[in-house]
């Protein structure tokens, strides 16, 4: 029929099909920034990288060594990431970053554009035009997810990055210049000093490909990385400089001068420049690729996951597996600001655990072997003292499958280990042992608790067991001997017991599930050694000394030298995340205790209690609450375990705005390898992991207007919120599937199998 001759309402009816389109789904990539916590404390860098990304390649602005007259240069702590914002210049892009973290390693491989005559030196903050690196405006400088753009002034070279999971793609815009350098520092790090290049060899295997490794002895204390580097153009010629002590023993090389156009170099100190000539707006391209494994896997990885020159599809492709990664949470609200929070705090959550693996499966092992990933993608960059209490247990919601892996990784390095311990603090297939407490054991706990283990769980349980059983580690020995850590035996000893006491009961709770009794009876009676370091006649935690008594030196609001780690007694208190309930009881009640949280939050905390703690400044602290660090993260929580719950309502809505801003000051403290915004996602949600181990969350009081899970299981759970503003903090009633919730907490299995939550919130309590 001729479709002239439709009836016209037939006619009407036919015309949706064509000319309605699906609605586009909405760009979440331009509402997350990088650059937010790259000033003061939030250790963020702003460069380019893609979800859980081997490479990170980003700018770096300071060459500070980590030494200073022999001693920790404390000016150094603000480059953890590599990237402060407040600086003026750009000493050039390197490859390794840490996010948000309180210590720190990597800043592999920089590469500096530059043009004039050749300087093989980085130059000064305040005399850059002495150095390669140059001064930059903000003005010209963009970060967005996996996407880094800025002008180097003092060159005029526009600078962009992105990359692929083990690849930099680096895309450099010059002038017309007969004196074009590409510089390639293989000396500059992050925590710097003269030795910590223990070895580099490098080796110009062409005029537009280069190989090599670096071996350094710094947080990490036996680590290499092998790269690849190919230009998008040949070089007309190069060069390398040594800046390496004399040595006594140097061979026969002498024959050869190897500061032009020697293609085989070695030393512990070097920097190499590679040059060009170039056209006014010619693009010179580099791309630079990693390996835990050797030259020949880096090559591969190059080759398998960027084998062309088009940076813009590069740089597509990145952004599409971040909207990809951020859509598993799709936030309502009519304040950008919100949207900006929220997906500014998914993309540093999928920072880290990062890959560390070949694209054929090979790695680095614990054990300096190469070993290949079975079935799994191995990761490294564990922060567990941070991200056990919130990071892997939104994994655990949102990324089960790389979850399933990092724990797997974890039992990796167990079984590399010669001291048979699950990870502490670990990165490129090497233990920092940083920070305190065996917490490996709850990300594994939480995973097979959960049902989130493909692997085998009564394997996993054993490596839990023989890490909580290590005497000759941190003072677990007495720990096992006295129910405690004395104090006049291993310093912060009051934070290590409870921290214990807290994974013994996750170790318990996965032997009861796989109904392995004797574990499940020895780590409950351990569970309970909390209990042993509470000094019920002044109401707090309190050092304990080996002979059995109180140390009599004692300061509560101090967070030094007390028996804790960044913190005091005041928030390390209320560390019974295990069992709130008993902790109430013990410290005289719910009323007491109310006021005990009360007080924690509205009482002032001089500067000079913490004066001494680097990792804990004033932009973090609320009252007494630390939320810039990790150990009181839960505690605003506490009140659901009172006759007041509407209180952890009015506290989790106070502080979101107070922690969380999208500018580059916007984060009250180290955003640790995603912990700080793993606390901002949940708590904009509306509930939160007091307890990882265990099968509830506690409710709170959700930031957003609503907002939809799109599940791995491919299951949904919604989040509606009515009458929602920023006055209406309190939740008047919350409905799980149309049933009222009549206590507020929420079991993980409520969510994972698809639902609804409704919360109807209220002005008042």
């Amino acid at each position: 029929m001729n479709r002239l001759l439709l009836p016209a309402a037939l006619l009407l009816a036919a015309l949706p099909t064509f000319a309605q389109k699906p609605k586009a789904a909405e760009n979440l990539v331009q509402y997350a920034h990088p650059i937010v916590g790259t000033a003061k404390m939030g250790h963020t860098f702003p460069g380019a990288t893609v979800p859980f990304g081997m490479v990170q390649l980003s700018p770096d602005t300071d060459t500070l060594s980590y030494e200073l007259n022999g001693k920790y240069n404390p000016d150094m702590y603000k480059y953890c990431a590599g990237y402060q914002y407040t600086d003026k210049t750009i000493v050039g892009f390197s490859h390794t970053h840490f996010s948000g973290t309180g210590h720190s390693d990597l800043g592999d491989f920089l590469v500096m554009p530059t043009t004039g005559p050749l300087q093989l030196n980085p130059g000064t903050a305040t005399q850059p035009e002495r150095g390669f690196r140059s001064t930059y405006s903000h003005d010209t400088e963009v970060a967005e997810p996996g996407y880094y753009k800025v002008k180097l002034d003092d060159h005029n070279i526009l600078a962009e990055l992105t990359a692929t999971n083990r690849v930099g793609m680096h895309q450099y815009t010059f002038p017309q210049s007969d004196q074009a350098h590409l510089i390639l520092d293989l000396m500059a790090g992050i925590y710097n000093y003269p030795d910590k290049n223990v070895w580099t060899f490098v080796r110009v295997e062409n005029d537009s490909l280069v190989t090599g490794y670096r071996q350094t002895n710094g947080w990490a204390r036996t680590r290499t990385v092998y790269f690849a580097m190919s230009f998008s153009k040949p070089f007309t010629d190069y060069g390398s400089r040594n800046f390496s002590k004399k040595q006594v023993y140097r061979g026969f090389w002498g024959k050869f001068d190897q500061t032009k156009n020697f293609p085989d170099l070695a030393g512990e100190q070097l920097r190499m420049y590679f040059n060009f000539k170039t056209t006014a707006g010619e693009k010179l391209k580099v791309k630079f690729a990693l390996s835990p494994v050797s030259t020949a896997g880096a090559l591969q990885n190059l080759r398998t996951e960027a084998p062309g020159w088009d940076f813009n599809k590069v740089k597509a492709q990145a952004q599409q597996l971040w909207q990809q990664e951020l859509s598993k949470v799709l936030v309502e609200s009519p304040k950008k600001v919100d949207k900006e929070n929220f997906y500014t705090a998914m993309y540093h959550a999928f920072l880290s655990p990062t890959t560390f693996m070949d694209v054929d499966g090979q790695y680095r092992g614990l054990d300096q072997n190469s070993h290949k990933a079975d079935g799994f993608t191995n990761y490294t960059t564990f922060s567990l003292w941070d991200t056990y209490r919130a990071l892997h247990p939104l994994f655990n919601l949102l990324q089960p499958k790389r979850n399933a892996d990092m724990v797997q990784s974890m039992l990796a390095h167990f079984n590399q280990s010669v001291e048979r311990m699950l990870p502490v603090w670990s990165h490129y297939a090497n233990e920092n042992w940083c920070m305190i407490g065996y917490h490996s054991v709850p990300v594994v706990a939480d995973a097979v608790l959960k049902g989130n283990a493909p692997f085998d769980a009564n394997k996993a349980l054993d490596a839990c067991v023989t890490t909580a059983r290590t005497q000759r580690y941190d003072g677990i020995g007495e720990y096992m001997q006295l129910g405690y850590v004395p104090e006049d035996k291993s310093g912060s000893s009051v934070s290590k017991t409870l921290e214990y006491a807290y994974d013994d009961w996750c170790i318990a709770q996965m032997a009861q599930k796989l109904n392995r009794q004797d574990i499940y009876q020895e780590f409950s009676k351990r569970a309970q050694n909390w209990r042993n370091v509470y000094d019920p006649r002044i109401g707090f935690m309190r050092p304990k000394l080996a002979d059995g008594t109180f140390r009599k030196e004692f300061d509560v609001l101090s967070t030094h030298n007390q028996g804790f780690i960044e913190g005091n007694a005041w928030n390390y208190s209320l560390y019974v995340p295990q069992d709130p309930a008993a902790l109430i009881t013990i410290m005289g009640g719910q009323k007491r205790f109310v006021e005990h949280l009360d007080s924690l939050f509205t009482m002032h905390l001089p500067d000079k209690f913490f004066a001494e703690t680097e990792d804990i400044t004033r932009e973090g602290i609320i009252g007494n609450y630390v939320h810039g660090n990790e150990p009181a993260h839960h505690a605003a929580y506490l009140y659901n375990w009172t006759d007041q719950p509407y209180k952890t309502q009015a506290r989790v809505r106070m502080i979101l705005p107070k922690m969380y801003r999208p500018t580059p000051d916007g984060l009250g403290g180290n955003d640790d390898c995603g912990q700080m915004s793993a606390w901002y996602i949940f708590s904009a949600l509306g509930f939160y992991p007091v307890a990882p181990g265990s099968p509830d969350y506690a409710l709170g009081s959700p930031a957003v207007h609503g907002a939809t899970m799109n599940l791995e299981n491919g299951k949904t759970f919604r989040i509606t919120v009515k009458n929602q503003s920023d006055k209406n903090v309190y939740v008047k009633e919350a409905r799980l599937n149309g049933q009222k919730l009549t206590k507020p907490f929420l079991a993980y299995q409520d969510i994972v199998k698809g639902g609804e939550l409704v919360f109807t919130m209220a002005a008042k309590p």
